[in-house]
């Protein structure tokens, strides 16, 4: 029937995982598309209450009952995915993965570590952008996933597949990587900046859909915006953690990791600069703002100062924001 992008509205974690888990469920899915590479990993809670954390698959494989596409634009670690595959409990049979698919190497991740990519610009070095580097250069050892003998049973011209389900009125979900203030094409902040384009046209080309099929856009933002550790660029009104504590009075330290790299996030008051860019190119049609939680409030759930704090957002945007998290899991 339609498709709909989840998209991050600033510089990453702003709780896609999460809330494309939701949008999943709530529209239906019977596909979820993961696109983009292994260098950034999206969380969500299982039924045990315990976080998990995917860098492959789509979140939705945790309740295991849509389809799990990665398409042409994916970039794959073999170990990665299988090990998710067994953690999700999803069933193999379930999980489609485009002949064209990028399959990253040692070699790939090597070459990052070699050019001091940590180092000189935050990078995960998963090997994610020398594979794009190798793709584009169409050097010799690149490899694709029809090129990887365990992979065969996974392969399926993912196109037609998704083609055939909105045809057939189903609805698919594409959840989509980062956030739209690290695109390496659109960031003013270049080359403090990912190795893809990360707005919600890019990850519809990656997996090969036409923009007639979209109906919905999610922009996913955080009232605390971060960065990854390091020289990964200019954060504006960057703060301290222990100021986010400060200002959610909260009793126990507040302070985030890398889902990938395990190092302390950096950290900044809200900034309407890069949401209102990537409004203007992505054009949104539901808002999600993540994170209320470090609003500290009296009154559990939306009260009074939480309510300023979105009405204030709002004003800065100039749209509204549909919907609310709370922690790891909970939107309304």
């Amino acid at each position: 029937m339609s498709v709909s992008i989840v998209i991050g509205g600033q510089f990453g974690s702003e709780g896609k995982g999460k809330v494309a888990r939701f949008f999943a469920s709530k529209i239906g899915a019977s596909t979820v598309v993961r696109v983009g590479g292994t260098n950034s990993g999206h969380t969500v809670i299982n039924s045990n209450g315990e976080p998990v954390i995917f860098r492959i698959l789509p979140t939705a494989a945790i309740d295991r009952n849509a389809v799990c596409v990665l398409p042409a634009g994916s970039y794959l670690d073999v170990g990665i995915l299988f090990e998710e595959i067994a953690r999700s409990g999803i069933d193999p049979s379930m999980v489609k993965i485009h002949p064209n698919a990028a399959v990253i190497t040692d070699e790939q991740v090597k070459r990052e570590q070699t050019y001091a990519l940590s180092t000189r610009i935050g990078s995960t070095c998963s090997g994610t952008g020398a594979a794009v580097g190798m793709r584009v250069m169409r050097e010799t050892g690149f490899l694709q996933a029809k090129d990887v003998e365990i992979l065969k049973p996974f392969i399926c011209d993912t196109v037609d597949y998704l083609r055939a389900e909105i045809r057939n009125g189903k609805e698919v979900l594409i959840e989509g990587t980062q956030g739209y203030g690290l695109s390496n094409l659109h960031s003013e902040y270049y080359p403090y900046a990912t190795s893809r384009d990360t707005s919600a046209a890019g990850f519809l080309s990656e997996t090969g859909l036409s923009p007639f099929d979209v109906k919905t856009i999610v922009m996913v933002i955080r009232a605390f915006p971060i960065r990854v550790a390091g020289n990964s660029g200019e954060l504006p009104n960057e703060i301290t953690w222990d100021k986010v504590t400060e200002l959610a009075k909260s009793q126990s330290p507040i302070v985030e990791y890398t889902s990938v790299t395990k190092r302390v996030r950096r950290v900044g008051r809200f900034d309407a600069g890069i949401v209102n860019k990537t409004i203007i190119a992505n054009q949104p049609n539901q808002i999600v703002l993540n994170h209320l939680d470090y609003i500290a409030d009296d009154t559990v759930g939306i009260g009074h100062e939480r309510q300023d704090f979105i009405n204030d957002v709002q004003r800065s945007i100039n749209s509204p924001i549909d919907y609310i998290g709370l922690g790891p899991d909970v939107i309304f």
